[in-house]
């Protein structure tokens, strides 16, 4: 029996999924980004020293990039619905056993890898969400979704800090987890779309996809990694993550070697902040207008981002460095907004879930090898500078990747255009002839 033709709203009942996507990156990335709230008082109330404490932290973005492919199969099994609630569940239990304070360890396994298995759960699967509900929007509406990070980010800070002198880091873990259980909510939201059945609109969707599938696939399809363009991205994404991670850790020091005062800095990471909201947004917009491909506005931005990084530590006073910080906040933002929409350019819709399982899990590499190179460096010559040469390199030398992986896309999408227009004429030539015959019977 044939489903219902249900076009994808691009609009309509879809903003609702992208503002539940939003409160859905809110309650994970921005959580995850204000841990550091809790770094000294896990440190000083267990009595150990700061690499044994900051692998509370390091546990929770491995899992969050660990749990991708699993995240992104169980949306192929089940749906974008089940896995988001699931995300919540375990995130608020994850926050709620650690209240208990048991132990170090113990902080591990809730923080660490319950909170990062939920935290990767309902984070894939609302970006997953966005992207099968928009076709001509996307760009913006995952630039509105991505938002929710930064949005929620600004006012966790304060709010988490005082939930700790309030209720003290345990009372505030509880009261936290509390708050994450409305993920399941989020994930409420997330109404799936059925399939449609014309051999025509399939057709055209193997170049473009717009519906979620009816039969979902209940494979997790690896062979991804043959497709030269998705595997040059990967590459994209492993360097571009190395020079992602490296200037949040190392922007306070370098300002504050400058002779700074310890407020000013903090002031930096508030106009970093808020510059990479008005990225998103800004280029989510832009990428909306289709001036340029996705994968071309990607090459530009990620390219001014490594240069601004290299011209940052010619900064000598603040006002230069909150310039540097600003741009960098802003392009950053940029290539937040569409590096995870255009794996649907290389991919496909039907591949999507799958290959940002992939590009998640892969990522991770760059992300756990940038920082620990550019600690080493600046440790070697005594200079902060040297970790934003090395994350200006690394996002340059990923743009160069992408560049590699929109001239294979574009001539992909050049070869088949022949053939999928060849096979919409012969459906309408079908259809006709079809029509006729039952006007003669």
């Amino acid at each position: 029996m044939k489903s219902r033709k249900v076009e994808p709203p691009d609009g309509g009942y879809g903003w609702v999924v992208v503002m539940s996507a939003f409160f859905t990156m809110g309650l994970t990335a921005a959580v995850l980004k204000n841990f550091g709230h809790f770094f000294i008082e896990i440190q000083n109330h267990f009595g150990v020293q700061a690499s044994t404490t900051s692998w509370v932290t390091s546990t929770t973005i491995a899992m969050l990039h660990l749990g991708a492919p699993a995240a992104s199969a169980m949306t192929l099994q089940f749906s974008q619905r089940v896995v988001i609630m699931l995300g919540g569940l375990l995130a608020t239990l994850g926050m709620v056993l650690a209240s208990l304070d048991l132990s170090l360890p113990w902080l591990y396994l809730t923080m660490g890898i319950l909170q990062g298995t939920g935290l990767s759960f309902s984070w894939i699967s609302a970006n997953s969400m966005v992207s099968h509900y928009f076709v001509r929007w996307r760009p913006i509406a995952f630039a509105i979704a991505s938002s929710g990070e930064c949005v929620f980010a600004v006012m966790f800070s304060p709010f988490f800090k005082w939930l700790i002198d309030t209720y003290s880091w345990q009372g505030a873990l509880l009261i936290i987890g509390g708050l994450q259980l409305n993920l399941c909510v989020c994930g409420a939201l997330m109404r799936p779309l059925e399939k449609t059945t014309s051999p025509a609109q399939d057709t055209k969707d193997s170049l473009d996809a717009t519906t979620l599938p009816e039969k979902r696939r209940t494979f997790f399809q690896c062979s991804l990694m043959r497709k030269p363009e998705f595997f040059l991205y990967i590459l994209f994404a492993i360097f571009s993550a190395a020079g992602f991670f490296i200037p949040p850790l190392f922007l306070v020091p370098f300002a504050s070697s400058l002779g700074m005062d310890k407020y000013w800095p903090a002031m930096i990471l508030s106009v970093l902040a808020l510059a990479d909201l008005a990225g998103r947004l800004i280029c989510g917009w832009i990428a909306n207008m289709r001036l340029v491909r996705n994968l071309q506005l990607l090459t530009m931005v990620a390219t001014l981002l490594g240069v601004v990084l290299l011209l940052l530590p010619i900064s000598q006073n603040y006002w230069a460095v909150l310039v540097f910080a600003s741009l960098y906040g802003f392009l950053f933002g940029c290539v937040v907004a569409i590096h995870v929409t255009a794996i649907v350019d290389i991919v496909t819709l039907e591949g999507f879930d799958s290959g940002l399982g992939l590009f998640m899990l892969l990522r991770s590499i760059g992300g756990f090898t940038g920082p620990p190179a550019a600690g080493w460096l600046v440790d070697y010559t005594n200079n902060y500078s040297v970790a934003f040469y090395l994350s200006g390199v690394c996002l340059i030398v990923s743009a160069a990747f992408v560049v590699l992986v929109d001239r294979l896309v574009h001539r992909r999408r050049e070869a088949a255009e022949p053939q999928v227009y060849c096979a919409i004429n012969q459906q309408e030539d079908w259809e006709t002839a079809k029509a006729e015959s039952d006007t003669v019977t």
